[in-house]
């Protein structure tokens, strides 16, 4: 688990995308709060909207900023191969 510091004032632009892509995962309320904004969501959302406009990202809800790299991998059904013992790698 990060242990993340909340900016004294809210975020703006690439400084507001960065921390929200970061904190995304744990929900608009923290990502919000982490951000500067406090509980205040609707001002979090509307800067967070209007800095991917000005940056040319795709942005309805926070999820967007979710990368594949910060996705959990989710396997298919399949068979499982790993050597034996630890002496057969």
């Amino acid at each position: 688990m990060e242990i993340s510091m909340a900016a004294t004032k809210p975020l703006k632009g690439l400084e507001l995308v960065d921390c929200a892509k970061a904190n995304a995962k744990q929900g608009s309320e923290t990502a919000a709060n982490l951000c500067g904004y406090g509980t205040d969501l609707n001002t979090f959302k509307q800067e967070l909207q209007q800095a991917c406009q000005d940056m040319g990202v795709e942005f309805h809800e926070l999820s967007d900023l979710i990368t594949d790299q910060q996705r959990p991998l989710r396997l298919g059904e399949g068979e499982i191969i790993a050597p034996e013992s630890t002496s057969e790698l």
